[in-house]
């Protein structure tokens, strides 16, 4: 009996010469709308799918290969003679190979004013049913869902090699292809009806890249990113010189993206092992940048630099004195990228500074057995929301330097504690298993400098054991959420000191 295969494709690259490789097989093919069109168009003897069904297509298109002829032809086991007696009492022809791939619904939502209307048109029905039933009956069925697999499948079909492990990888290609349609569809209609903590979540992720390893060399890793992305992202980060990035990399990146993007202003952050070891700001990326290495001169050096302006000659002239593993900028001007692309070892990604509506915005993290999910950290307070329960006030460069060091604070892992002066960070206490502690190591860690510089706290203080250690430095100023009991106790110790306390109302806890 003759073999027949079914073409209908939205993604046409190479399926012309696929189908005239099937046709010199001996392959009948049926086809449906575009498909069809195109595969006449190049002289091949397609039949349409009404001839297959006895039914026209109907709906603008919404039916046509929704028939029992099909999913018969496509769902019949050879190897059980009633299915067989069955069809053949249907006068339906088994089909043996399916190529099919399904509407553009991704492509369509990341239009710029994509309607409600046109992305429900773009939701494929036909194509995936027929890819399921096809895959489920990959032992007698061929199913073919990524035009990457046609070169392999036509010299596996010449040479009489198509094998069961073969069909069973293609069918699992098309359940995972399936669930990622599936699982875009479902995250654009929570978007769309603004539905919170579902019975059920469904995510979906295309892979970036393979990885050397995880955090360490045991682990295997990969890198995958959210379908659509808009935003300031390591997935839409283009490399314009280095090797491929790590694990570890990647990590220290984003959380250098994240905290720089705080900042409106020319801004420079180093981060090592997703802390902040050095921020600043300036009237210049040149003048960001010397004051974020100046924070710690140590630390730096292996780190991750993000900066939010175009990297220039004489920004490029500094960051080329230390080794550095990765320079995240918008752009990097002519000059400066030769200059950079001199050293071999570091990286650097171009990625636009441009906040558009993310796909997605909560964060989640796996637990043994599961995830958790929650809205990612968008909090902010102004000087509006700001209240001072001090006698002492800050004053206008305090107020300054207590709202840049919130900013930074935010991103350090708790506890966390930030000393900063005149637009820099000049110390930074992070992931202590007390607050004190926190405050001891950022306190140390800027040394001489703390007379007049001010202290952010992620949380609020238990006890005024930190306000303590803070008036011996010199700080003179605190920025802390408050809600403890105990605020009084801290309130009036700062009191005492002569120091003026903020509360945001506003808590930045990072685990």
């Amino acid at each position: 009996m003759k073999k027949r295969a079914l073409i209908s494709v939205s993604d046409k690259r190479n399926v012309v010469d696929f189908a005239k490789e099937l046709n010199n097989l001996g392959y009948e093919i049926i086809s449906t709308g575009g498909t069809l069109k195109t595969l006449r168009d190049a002289g091949l003897p397609a039949i349409p799918v009404s001839d297959v069904t006895k039914f026209d297509e109907i709906l603008d298109g919404r039916v046509k290969t929704l028939h029992p002829s099909i999913h018969a032809g496509l769902l019949a086991k050879r190897e059980n003679t009633q299915h067989l007696e069955q069809l053949q009492s249907q006068d339906i022809t088994p089909i043996d190979l399916v190529v099919v791939n399904l509407y553009p619904f991704k492509q369509t939502i990341e239009k710029e004013g994509v309607t409600e209307t046109d992305a429900i048109e773009n939701i494929d029905i036909g194509g995936p049913t027929m890819l399921r039933s096809a895959a489920k009956n990959f032992y007698d069925v061929t199913v073919i869902v990524d035009p990457n697999d046609y070169a392999e499948i036509v010299s596996q079909l010449k040479e009489n090699k198509l094998d069961i492990a073969t069909k069973k990888r293609l069918a699992a290609k098309v359940f995972r292809h399936t669930a990622h349609y599936d699982a875009m569809i479902s995250q654009y209609f929570l978007t769309l009806t603004g539905e919170k903590d579902p019975e059920t979540l469904t995510f979906s992720y295309e892979k970036v890249q393979s990885l050397r390893y995880g955090e360490n060399p045991h682990q295997q890793a990969a890198f995958y990113k959210e379908p659509v992305v808009h935003d300031a992202s390591l997935a839409n980060a283009e490399q314009l010189h280095g090797k491929e990035l790590s694990f570890n990399n990647i990590q220290d990146a984003n959380a250098a993206l994240e905290i720089v993007l705080e900042f409106n202003q020319a801004a420079a952050v180093a981060v090592k092992h997703m802390n902040p070891c050095g921020v600043g700001i300036g009237s210049s990326i040149s003048d960001a940048y010397r004051k974020a290495y100046e924070a710690d001169p140590i630390s730096i050096f292996g780190g991750i630099v993000a900066l939010n302006r175009e990297v220039d000659l004489q920004t490029a002239e500094q960051l080329k004195d230390i080794f550095l593993e990765i320079v995240i900028a918008p752009s990097f001007s002519e000059q400066a990228l030769e200059l950079l692309t001199q050293k071999k070892n570091i990286r650097l990604l171009k990625i636009s500074m441009d906040q558009g509506e993310s796909s997605s915005n909560q964060k989640v993290v796996s637990v043994a057995g599961g995830v958790l999910v929650q809205d990612k950290d968008k909090g902010t307070v102004t000087n509006d929301d700001l209240t001072i329960p001090t006698k002492r006030h800050p004053n206008e460069q305090e107020l300054t330097d207590l709202l840049f060091a919130w900013k930074v604070v935010k991103h350090v892992k708790s506890n966390a504690i930030v000393i900063a002066k005149k637009d820099r960070t000049l110390g930074v206490g992070a992931g202590q298993m007390n607050r004190v502690g926190a405050a001891k190591i950022a306190l140390d860690q800027a040394f001489d400098q703390t007379n007049g510089a001010v202290m952010a706290s992620d949380a609020f203080f238990p006890m005024p054991d930190t306000v303590e250690e803070a008036a011996k430095a010199g700080i003179t100023a605190i920025i802390q959420p408050g809600g403890s009991k105990r605020d009084d106790d801290s309130v009036k110790a700062c009191d005492e000191h002569g120091i003026a306390m903020v509360f945001t109302g506003l808590r930045h806890f990072k685990h």
